[in-house]
């Protein structure tokens, strides 16, 4: 008889948006019983999604749209939670945790999601502390702060708290100054003015965003900013404050002093100048660190192997030999959303194979180069990949490019560069061997998504590149853009598709909340939600219905069946359940559509037996009527109410016209003669 063997011990610290998304992909393990999971979290509300706490912070969306998991499905399944504490030590050689309120808990795996905290830079009147040297705060409420907050008026913008100070000043048409230009900095500043307050953005360089744009992208961005009625305030390092006394007799912000003197009056200071990977527990538990917890390709610690990392905590680089252990590596966390989720994605599937032994997981894949977005009304910024380059750079030998070989040197670096700065607009492409390795692209969206499409393919970029420019042109034609391609990307952090979100579409998801419930798409950084929009709207008229799918157009059914994979169909216009019906119901309503004659005769004798044959007239009058008015809610529009689009709005998979005749026949009018308007 063979033992059973006891469920694996797993414990998670720290429940944010990728600590959220790991238990949801282990509740399965859970389920059965196979691994119990703890969770610590050191606040008191459920995970959210903090990508999206800039909008929160200045009205543009409301508490519940941060909502990204569901607690009561993971304490049904079993998971133990822990809010409101938070971890004081790792104890590897008791394999346990203690946490704040005194309680110690056992692992066999113990996940690290602490996530990151917002820097606090070295400012005249603000207390920095060195958290290398300090312990973990006992009390989850002062984690970050360790007994040094930050003075009245001056915030960071990381918790649903900093939040609701940055709210109360925007409603009060408060001036804020935003200490730093990068994306969080410029998003704020700019959603700031467009809910009516006052914003100003100071930085130490000359242009924004620098990091992330070119010097035109960087300059345009500044001057559109500037429009919006943001003011840039360049060439300025921050010094220290100014404050003055409130009535109860704290000292509240003031002014930011600046090197030059400058004095720059404001209601609130907010701190945008980036994050720091929260490393303390690990630190002081002896792990190796770096910009962040140091994890292996296998997201397992350098130190422990029973200790994993992810997240803006995990700092991922090939594990070295135990002499160059001193060397630590280069890069760390990219900060980005999307990468946290697929290490949880990817963590949560290995240890449910290892758990029931089925067999090794394929390799975590690495991450790509991380798409950019500034997300704003009227203001639209993309970056992805190498935008350094420019384009009267001489070319340069690259000993990096991975293609090159003995004898036969690399293809120079080439840069297609377009800017309008009066209104708002520039594009930059920089290729090799016309295949794009980076894009900047400010105040185009759509060139921005055939861009992204085109990197993410690795495809080679037309000889003329100013055809790119024309999708965002007056004469745009959306019949010939990739960017509608079945396999071309929608949602970057979750990996979504224009088919996912199609096929999730046809299954009553119409809108962009429900696309979002069934796929994720639109839940990370909230920078495609215009693109699912887009989605909706081109499959939601029907692209092409052929003849040969008229009769297998039913509810619930795949209508995609049998069409020309160069096609990809849209949607049936029916009236589409809710997103949250469930597939039992849809089988039912399913069910209840196909009955026949034969069905309702059954029906009827049930009735007569039950209920005697005088009330029968008035029960078989209500059961009609009952099964009319059903029928017609859920049965989808006649034939000859759906219109199909022309050849025009076909488009095939690689972007082209569908029909390349109808070039030649637009250059000639009805009576043959050429027509000079072609």
């Amino acid at each position: 008889m063979s033992e059973q063997r006891s469920p694996e011990r797993i414990v998670l610290v720290g429940y944010g948006p990728v600590g959220a998304r790991f238990v949801e992909e282990l509740l399965p393990l859970v389920r059965q019983g196979a691994a119990t999971l703890t969770v610590v979290g050191a606040e008191n509300a459920d995970a959210y999604n903090r990508v999206l706490i800039a909008d929160y912070a200045v009205g543009n969306t409301d508490r519940e749209s941060l909502e990204i998991t569901d607690t009561f499905a993971a304490r049904e399944a079993g998971v133990h939670l822990h809010r409101g504490v938070s971890v004081t030590a790792i104890l590897r050689s008791r394999r346990a945790v203690s946490l704040s309120d005194g309680t110690l808990l056992s692992y066999d795996r113990l996940v690290l999601a602490t996530g990151a905290r917002a820097n606090v830079p070295t400012l005249d009147g603000v207390t920095r502390m060195r958290r290398d040297r300090q312990l973990p705060a006992r009390d989850a409420a002062t984690l970050d702060s360790n007994g040094a907050p930050l003075p009245r008026g001056v915030t960071v913008l990381r918790d649903l708290d900093d939040a609701k100070r940055v709210l109360a000043a925007v409603t009060a048409g408060a001036r804020i100054v935003v200490l730093g230009a990068g994306v969080l900095g410029m998003e704020i500043a700019l959603a700031a003015v467009a809910a009516g307050s006052h914003a100003c953005v100071v930085y130490h360089g000359e242009i924004p965003m620098a990091r992330n744009l070119d010097r035109g992208g960087c300059s345009v961005l500044a001057q559109s900013a500037r429009r919006a009625g943001v003011t840039m305030v360049n060439h300025s390092r921050a010094e220290s404050l100014l404050f003055h006394r409130d009535d109860d007799g704290v000292d509240r912000f003031d002014a930011l002093i600046c090197a030059d003197n400058k004095q720059i009056h404001g209601d609130l200071l907010l701190l945008s100048c980036g994050v720091g990977a929260r490393t303390e527990l690990a630190q002081l538990a002896s792990l190796p660190v770096s910009t962040g917890i140091l994890v292996d390709t296998n997201l397992q610690s350098w130190g422990d192997p029973r200790i994993y990392a992810i997240g803006d905590c995990a700092h991922v680089a090939p594990a070295p030999r135990a002499s160059d252990l001193r060397t630590l590596p280069a890069d760390g966390p990219s900060g980005l959303i999307g990468p946290g989720w697929r290490q949880a994605d990817w963590l949560a599937e290995r240890f449910t194979a290892e758990v029931l032994g089925r067999g090794e997981t394929a390799e975590l894949a690495a991450s790509a180069s991380a798409v950019v977005m500034l997300k704003s009304e009227g203001i639209d910024v993309v970056s992805v990949g190498n935008t350094a380059a420019e384009p009267w750079d001489l070319p340069a030998e690259d000993p990096a490019v991975s293609h090159r070989s003995a004898g036969c040197p690399s293809a120079p670096l080439r840069v297609s560069q377009w800017s309008d700065p009066e209104h708002g607009r520039h594009v930059k492409m920089v290729t090799r061997d016309g295949i794009l390795e980076g894009f900047v692209c400010v105040g185009m969206p759509r060139t921005a998504a055939e861009l992204t499409l085109l990197f993410e393919r690795g495809s080679e970029l037309p000889a003329d590149r100013s055809i790119l420019l024309r999708y965002d042109g007056p004469d745009y034609e959306p019949s010939t853009s990739g960017a509608f391609n079945p396999t071309a990307t929608v949602c970057w952090c979750n990996g979504v598709t224009v088919g996912a979100i199609a096929d999730s579409a046809g299954s009553g998801h119409t809108s962009v909340a429900c696309i979002g419930a069934a796929t994720r798409a639109g839940t990370g950084c909230g920078g495609c939600t215009q693109r699912i929009g887009e989605v909706l709207e081109r499959f939601s008229t029907m692209v092409r219905r052929p003849d040969s799918v008229n009769s297998a157009l039913r509810l619930g059914e795949n209508v995609t069946a049998g069409v020309n994979d160069e096609i990809y169909p849209v949607l049936v216009v029916v009236r589409p359940l809710h997103c949250c019906t469930t597939d039992s119901i849809r089988g039912r309503i399913r069910m209840l559509n196909n009955l026949t004659g034969w069905h309702f005769l059954i029906i009827l004798v049930i009735v007569l037996l039950l209920f005697g044959a005088p009330k029968l007239p008035g029960l078989a009058r209500s059961l009609g009527q009952s099964m009319k008015i059903f029928k017609s809610e859920i049965t989808p529009e006649r034939t000859d109410d759906v219109t199909p689009n022309t050849a025009a709005d076909s488009v095939r998979a690689d972007g082209a016209r569908a029909d390349s005749a109808r070039t030649d026949s637009a250059r000639t009018d009805p009576s043959g003669t050429p027509n000079p308007k072609a």
